[in-house]
């Protein structure tokens, strides 16, 4: 059987998808990880929220967010029986030739402390780890 892999954009179909993916990965998940929220997040940004289609099923996705200057890289994940086998890649690939296109200065992404396993990737695939320290404020419980 011959393998099709396809990248195209997220739809609000494939939302109960890439929580499922999160899930598996152990991503943190919060407030602004349910279908409401990811919804509003793919009217703003319908062509950088990206899945990976294997054989016409989602095992991977990447969110990617525009501010009109930067981008950010949100959740990107791989279903576990797919790691490894380029998907991730691809999908930061194509994240970044839409930024490209975009005229996007640079974007960033964040890791949790406790997902010291994805750094290799990221320097890997030409990311340079900053040092610096994040804030943020939640304004909705």
């Amino acid at each position: 059987m011959r393998t099709e892999i396809r990248i195209r954009n997220c739809r609000e179909d494939d939302l109960a998808d890439l929580i499922r993916i999160w899930r598996q990965v152990d991503l943190t998940l919060g407030i602004s990880d349910t279908i409401p929220e990811l919804k509003r997040m793919l009217a703003l940004n319908p062509d950088t929220c990206l899945v990976l289609e294997h054989n016409g099923r989602v095992v991977a996705g990447v969110m990617g967010g525009f501010d009109g200057r930067r981008g950010l890289v949100h959740h990107l994940s791989v279903a576990p029986e797919f790691q490894r086998c380029g998907y991730g890649r691809a999908l930061m690939e194509e994240l970044e030739t839409r930024f490209r296109g975009m005229y996007v200065v640079k974007y960033s992404l964040w890791i949790e402390p406790r997902n010291q396993s994805v750094i290799d990737f990221y320097n890997h695939i030409g990311y340079e780890l900053r040092d610096l320290i994040t804030f943020s404020k939640t304004l909705r419980q």
